[in-house]
């Protein structure tokens, strides 16, 4: 069985609805993972600051914008009467649940409730027009099998047997339809899985149920080889290891998640990207193969800052590192990059949150120095260190751009370099330039 996932811009209206149904009808079975309908989880977001704020009229106000848009699909979306008010009921239900948490006390507890229902709302209204269509289409309801642990992790034997139970119960249904980004947690409250939501949900599915492969639909024909907002002429890259998927992801890829692969790629579970506006595109394969010698991809991650820690204590002293990380671990600030030498160190985070007190700290043990406004570019591929030339031909590349800082060999699927924050347009372009020009890339 297959996993296909769909973003909110691909159910963002009824029409893109009734596409993503024909994508999804061709008489085999599958389950199908939906987002909230795109601007639904901002709008959901923005209600509740106004009720931590204690502003419920703020909060109903814009409760009822959603309501309006909601009920707006219903003519466009059903062709029979009785289809539309089953539709009308479900919308109503939801709201009149929202509008319930306006009269009382409001913590992250009502917020996460309130963020579950879009992808309540998206998967009950594909569910009634699957059904009207004369689909076998059924709700599996996410909060029913997905759970996490006291430590926001996933708990993949409760996954597999939750979930398993529910499919053996529904054995005639052609689709399943259930939600993606919302769970339970350990008290059995609804919780989400932040952390790549709903395309974490489908690769969590397709571990439990070991499927076929996994299918991740949005609105572009796969993961580029290069960012098209700032370079000319990039194109889907076809094929990728899971590794370099998922460097690509960290360093600033938006259309995957890095986190939510990993169930997928230790389950030998190949996840396609693919495009439902395009779907006849072939969009971008990953898998646990590796397409020898080729550089793939590059990436680039925004609003780095670099911190230096200069020591000449640190020459032969034993415990310098693990002092100078366990600063960072206490803080709950992680790494992206780091480069040593035999007097210092550095290092970039992305979150400054608690730059003060790491600096303060760190001032400790040797000189610190602080460098914002930095951007590190990501190189992915085959990069292993007996590839020869790979090295030359980035560095070449940027041969006119000032270099902060450069890292390889803690992966074989990447090099990092950072550079100042407006050298990356230019940055970006020298590399596809270079290495998307020259012979075997």
């Amino acid at each position: 069985m297959k996993i296909l996932k769909f973003g909110g811009t691909s159910v963002g209206s009824a029409q893109r609805i009734k596409d993503v149904a024909r994508l999804i009808c061709d008489g085999v079975p599958k389950i199908v993972v939906l987002s909230a309908m795109s601007g639904t989880t901002n709008t959901l977001v923005e209600i509740s600051d106004y009720l931590y704020r204690k502003n419920p009229d703020g909060a109903n106000e814009v409760t009822n914008k959603l309501l309006l848009k909601y009920l707006g699909l219903l003519d466009e979306l059903y062709r029979t009467e009785e289809y539309r008010q089953l539709a009308r009921k479900l919308i109503f239900e939801r709201f009149d649940f929202l509008r319930s948490f306006m009269k009382q006390l409001f913590t992250e507890f009502e917020e996460k409730i309130i963020l579950a229902q879009g992808e309540l709302l998206s998967t009950g209204l594909m569910n009634l027009y699957l059904q009207e269509t004369g689909v076998r289409s059924v709700l599996l309801p996410a909060l029913d099998f997905m759970r996490v642990d006291r430590n926001a992790e996933p708990e993949p034997f409760f996954i597999k047997e939750k979930l398993t139970a529910l499919l053996e119960s529904h054995p005639d249904a052609e689709l399943y339809i259930t939600q993606g980004f919302i769970c339970r947690n350990a008290d059995n409250a609804i919780d989400n899985l932040q952390r790549g939501g709903s395309d974490y949900t489908a690769s969590l599915i397709g571990a439990a149920i070991h499927a076929e492969e996994i299918q991740i639909w949005t609105d572009i024909d796969g993961m580029h080889n290069n960012d098209p907002r700032y370079v000319e002429r990039t194109l889907p890259v076809r094929q990728l290891h899971f590794d370099e998927a998922a460097e690509l992801a960290y360093f600033g890829a938006k259309i995957l998640h890095p986190t939510c692969i990993l169930p997928a790629k230790l389950n030998n579970i190949p996840v396609r990207l693919l495009n439902t506006m395009q779907p006849d595109s072939i969009g971008t394969t990953i898998s646990n193969e590796t397409e020898k010698g080729k550089i793939k991809a590059i990436a680039a991650k925004d609003n780095i800052t670099s911190i230096k820690i200069k020591s000449g204590r640190m020459l032969l002293a034993t415990g310098f590192l693990r002092k100078v990380f366990e600063i960072f671990e206490n803080c709950r600030t992680p790494i992206d990059v780091v480069a040593t030498s035999e007097v210092g160190v550095s290092v970039t985070i992305d979150n400054c949150k608690h730059l003060d007190e790491i600096v303060d700290d760190l001032r400790k043990y040797g000189t610190v120095t602080v460098d914002r406004e930095l951007t590190i570019i990501c190189v992915v591929g085959d990069l292993e260190w007996n590839n020869v030339g790979f090295e030359s031909l980035i560095v070449y590349a940027l041969k006119d751009i000032p270099l902060r800082m450069i890292s390889y060999g803690g992966s074989n699927y990447n090099v990092s370099l950072l550079i100042k924050a407006s050298d990356k347009q230019k940055a970006l372009q020298a590399l596809s330039d270079h290495l998307f020009s020259a012979p075997n890339h």
